[in-house]
């Protein structure tokens, strides 16, 4: 009987080598571009929250291996020979996404965050 993972550990340990693989250094280029976010497991696939809100999620099909959130805008053409959809990024083990093209992305995500839910400042006692 196969069960549903419930945690990051176990979604990425069911998963074909190479799949695990392209995912483990997904997850890497994703922390390192945002490092202020924290690991979530939501939806059934790993990703990430900044500020407490969704950031990006990272999973495996049969056939692919996907990023997952809206795609900000500007990425047309570097993502052409890639498979896009409005909220998602399919790429290959043997095909990844360039570390340059995730910095990127990711970075264009926290500023999409930042906007849409902006951190608001602790008013420090006795002021």
């Amino acid at each position: 009987m196969n069960r549903k993972p419930t945690n990051a550990a176990d979604y990425m340990e069911a998963l074909p080598a190479d799949q695990r693989g392209a995912l483990l250094k997904l997850r890497k280029q994703i922390r390192a571009a945002a490092p202020g976010c924290e690991e979530h497991f939501g939806y059934g696939l790993p990703g990430f929250k900044l500020n407490g809100h969704p950031l990006v999620y990272f999973g495996a099909g049969k056939k692919h291996c996907a990023l997952y959130g809206a795609v900000p805008p500007g990425f047309t053409e570097q993502l052409k020979n890639f498979k896009t959809s409005k909220g998602a990024i399919q790429f290959t083990p043997q095909k990844p996404l360039p570390a340059v093209l995730v910095k990127a992305i990711v970075k264009a995500k926290v500023a999409e965050n930042e906007m849409r839910w902006p951190v608001k400042k602790m008013k420090r006692a006795g002021k």
